[in-house]
């Protein structure tokens, strides 16, 4: 057998190169918004009414510590504080609702996560995506200026 009897055109490695590109591209996303391995997900810890990692009544910090117009983030606890006007406190799940990553950081007026570039507003909507639904509320009790998670 011979290769000249079977000759390969342009356009036949151009295809098949093309259909190895979009199989490795497949095989490497992830469908919809499951957490990545080891991580639990946002709806998984709704179901307890505190975040995996937390426990009702335990002591977070005191609103004086929460910037007005900022946050915090707790990653022991998996959850975020924020404080979008004086006295007004918000908690939200720290778990990224796209991917299921903890949220890094609260700067410039929104909560981002560092593992896709999603960001969120002050009242956990979703400023940027790449995630389509916000943070998940958490109750939290604000008591003599401390915040606690309820």
């Amino acid at each position: 057998m011979d290769l000249e009897q079977f000759p390969v055109s342009r356009r036949s490695v151009l295809l098949g190169a093309g259909v190895a590109a979009v199989a490795a591209t497949a095989a490497c996303s992830t469908y919809g918004d499951e957490p990545a391995s080891g991580q639990t997900s946002a709806a998984q810890d709704a179901g307890s009414g505190t975040p995996a990692g937390a426990s009702a009544g335990q002591p977070l910090a005191a609103v004086a510590d929460i910037p007005v117009g900022g946050g915090q983030v707790f990653p022991d606890q998996k959850v975020v504080v924020t404080q979008p006007v004086a006295g007004e406190v918000l908690a939200f799940s720290a778990i990224c609702t796209h991917q299921g990553c903890t949220v890094a950081a609260v700067q410039d007026g929104t909560i981002n996560c560092p593992c896709h570039g999603s960001r969120f507003n002050l009242d956990g909507t979703v400023a940027n995506g790449p995630a389509a639904r916000p943070l998940e509320s958490r109750a939290v009790t604000v008591d003599n200026g401390e915040i606690t998670l309820a």
